[in-house]
């Protein structure tokens, strides 16, 4: 610890406070703000406060820490250090730290070192006057496990056999995963996921897009809302992930065991506590000195007693004694561990998540030529491997999203060569007596009935994008997505380089309307279908194959959020 500075006579005041420590109690923004100052031994003349950002789960640990730090009775520059204890999520932290250029936290425990990781590349952005991120070791970890009542995790194999993260994505199992831009829980599932259904060059599988888009459906705000459904004797409770601290934190507030955890096989990420110094330009003089002594003291034998009694592991994963046998609904056994997502790849599954979770409005504009009635190389024609996929596409979807279709041949409903079978709304909203969704449902069922004709693509290109800007919510991400399986054939259309001229220059980059273009088989004009893309910000997909389409569709999906800047 530093050594405390011999001050001036005349200079001195004594900090005139009760015997102990002064608790200031300051609630803000949903967080509580602990101040502990030394009161007793030597004089000082003002205070040098030290401001500590911890995430809740630990509050009471770095409390303690703070206790034993202040009973040394620490000086630094004739100053006594004050701190201050803040418990906020790791989430809300890490999204102001970057641009927190006033009064940041000097230290900052989160509950991942993921979210520090994530803040230190971000604040690398905003230049010099950034905060300035070091990431120190861990002080303690748990490691996230699947959950759920007895009765729903008995059902996946518990306690005979591991849960696996491969029945977390299974359609067939009731699973909610919390928000990941809000949670570490969510974060951390996202990032096992991805190592289980992610492309080595870090794009997600189609396999991923789907299982993100329906258990994002029903996402809940954290994992304590999962927890409540638990406790709270809900039959239909779904699993969920959670730390292993907070299961057995939970049975221990709940007094009996309510949640059991499974370790997954396949291995599984850390919740892993490091402490991270936050500096910045114009910090209080000696603010270095009291953040070091204050870690010294987060890392006494004292404080690893603390991690323990609360339920957590060591740096180094070991389980606290007694934990050989199942304990309040966890064990103590070793666990494997996956690797630590990068910064890059964080940001990644962030997108993603941020790509499938957001409403979405979509107009779906299927080709049902003369051609679409061939049959692909699994029997299935093509008009009916379009129609399942795009089916399967929407009941992924939450009923909040807006879509609509649309069917397009030669003349199909003169003197247009569209006709609208459902038009735009949200899915849940009733309409001709049943829901959007069931309307489509039937839409969809019936386009093999209208195959016939050539394929007038370019008028309904135009048509398609001319409408959903016309209609144009800024609340939702509006696109169009049109699938054919040939070129244009209509010779009184427009012409390729009229239409393309003419989506340029009706793009507004205020109301943008990218197109994902999907051509179906080898005879679809992709260099047409790539043009018209590029115009309007979207993207040309071919999918030679009837398996490939849904894939393409889940995809087009996951581009949603970036585009037309991807």
């Amino acid at each position: 610890m530093p050594a405390r500075n011999r001050a001036t006579p005349g200079r001195l005041r004594r900090v005139a406070l009760p015997v102990g420590a002064l608790l200031g109690v300051v609630a803000a923004a949903g967080a509580a703000v602990v101040a502990i100052q030394a009161t007793s031994g030597p004089e000082c003349r003002g205070t040098l406060p030290l401001k500590v950002a911890v995430t809740p789960a630990v509050e009471e640990v770095v409390r303690g820490a703070a206790d034993d730090y202040l009973a040394t009775q620490p000086v630094v520059d004739g100053k006594c250090v004050q701190v201050q204890v803040e418990a906020r999520g790791a989430a809300d932290v890490a999204k102001e730290l970057p641009t927190a250029q006033i009064n940041p936290p000097a230290l900052w425990v989160p509950d991942s070192s993921m979210w520090a990781a994530e803040t230190q590349r971000q604040a690398g952005d905003q230049g010099v006057d950034a905060p300035r991120l070091e990431v120190r070791d861990p002080l303690a970890t748990s490691p996230l496990v699947i959950a759920g009542s007895e009765r729903a995790m008995a059902s996946l194999g518990w306690p005979v056999t591991p849960v696996s993260w491969a029945r977390v994505v299974d359609p067939k199992v009731t699973v909610t995963l919390s928000d990941p831009t809000t949670s570490t829980e969510g974060l951390a599932t996202l990032a096992v996921v991805r190592s289980q259904l992610g492309n080595p060059d870090g794009t997600p599988k189609p396999e991923l897009i789907g299982a993100l888009l329906r258990v994002g459906r029903d996402a809940l705000p954290s994992v304590r809302d999962a927890f409540g459904k638990v406790v709270q004797g809900a039959e239909d409770a779904p699993v969920f992930t959670a730390s292993e601290q907070s299961v057995l934190d939970a049975n221990r507030a709940a007094g009996t065991r309510r949640v059991v955890a499974s370790y997954p096989a396949e291995g599984t990420v850390a919740f892993d506590f490091p402490v991270v110094r936050v500096s910045r330009v114009g910090e209080p003089a000696g603010t270095a000195a009291a953040a070091d002594g204050f870690e010294e003291a987060l890392r006494a034998g004292g404080t690893a007693r603390r991690f323990a009694e609360q339920g957590f592991r060591t740096p180094g994963g070991e389980a606290p004694d007694g934990w050989t046998n199942e304990v309040d609904g966890v064990r103590g056994d070793d666990v494997a561990t996956l690797g630590t997502p990068s910064p890059d790849e964080v940001s990644e599954l962030l997108r993603t998540w941020g790509a499938v979770s957001l409403d979405t409005r979509l107009l779906a504009v299927l080709d049902v030529s003369g051609s679409m009635a061939e049959t692909t190389s699994n029997g299935q024609t093509r008009v009916d491997a379009a129609k399942e996929a795009a089916l399967t596409a929407l009941g992924m979807l939450p009923d909040t999203s807006e879509i609509g279709l649309w069917a397009f041949s030669t003349n199909k409903k003169p003197p247009n060569d569209w006709i609208e079978l459902v038009p735009i709304g949200p899915l849940g909203e009733p309409i001709a007596g049943a829901p959007r969704r069931v309307q489509l449902q039937k839409g969809a069922g019936g386009l093999p009935a209208l195959v016939g004709g050539g394929t007038a693509l370019n008028d309904t290109v135009l048509a398609a994008f001319r409408h959903v800007q016309r209609t144009y919510d800024p609340s939702m991400i509006n696109s169009v997505t049109l699938m054919t399986d040939g070129s244009n054939d209509d010779i009184s259309s427009i012409d390729l380089p009229s239409l393309l001229t003419a989506l340029r220059e009706e793009a507004d980059p205020a109301r943008p309307v990218p197109m994902m273009m999907v051509g179906l088989g080898q005879d679809a004009d992709m260099d047409a279908l790539k043009q018209i893309a590029e115009a309007t910000g979207g993207k040309a997909y071919q999918a030679m194959e009837p398996e490939d389409i849904r894939g393409v569709l889940l995809d087009a999906i996951s581009q949603r959020r970036c585009r037309p800047n991807c």
